[in-house]
């Protein structure tokens, strides 16, 4: 009976060797294609946010860029419009009213442009920042569920 426990112990049984070797080979490859699917998953996602990132910014340098010329096209306009007032001064008294009231002029015109660009440049860092925003918070809770 001792001996048969001893054959027992080191017999080798290729069959169960096969068999364990096949189940831990498709283990590991439906683990890589799990792993490999969750990849793709992510890179896809990654790209959309990319894309929606890019074109944001596209058409919010757009914008700035039409504030920007409405902003060189106002200030044109004025300065053409005090050069012809220039034009008929008759006095120097005349001329320093004019020049004043044109320089409050841009001033108030400077501030509001100011305003107007800051608006619009908070308003397209915004949209430029959501979809990263929005993807890192998703895979934030994604994270928290695993």
């Amino acid at each position: 009976m001792a001996t048969k426990k001893t054959e027992d112990a080191f017999s080798f049984d290729p069959n169960k060797f096969a068999d364990s070797f096949r189940e831990f080979a498709e283990k590991g490859a439906a683990q890589s294609k799990e792993a490999y699917a969750k990849m793709k998953t992510a890179a896809e996602e990654a790209t959309k946010t990319v894309e929606a990132t890019i074109e944001s910014a596209q058409s919010g340098t757009v914008e700035l860029g039409l504030k920007a010329v409405d902003a060189l096209r106002t200030n044109a306009e004025n300065s053409l419009a005090h050069m012809e007032a220039l034009l008929g001064v008759k006095s120097l008294s005349e001329l320093v009213e004019l020049q004043t009231a044109f320089i409050r002029k841009q001033a108030e015109v400077a501030v509001e442009q100011a305003k107007t660009m800051q608006e619009a440049t908070r308003k397209v860092a915004e949209n430029v920042a959501k979809p990263g925003k929005d993807a890192a918070e998703k895979a934030m809770s994604n994270f928290k569920k695993a």
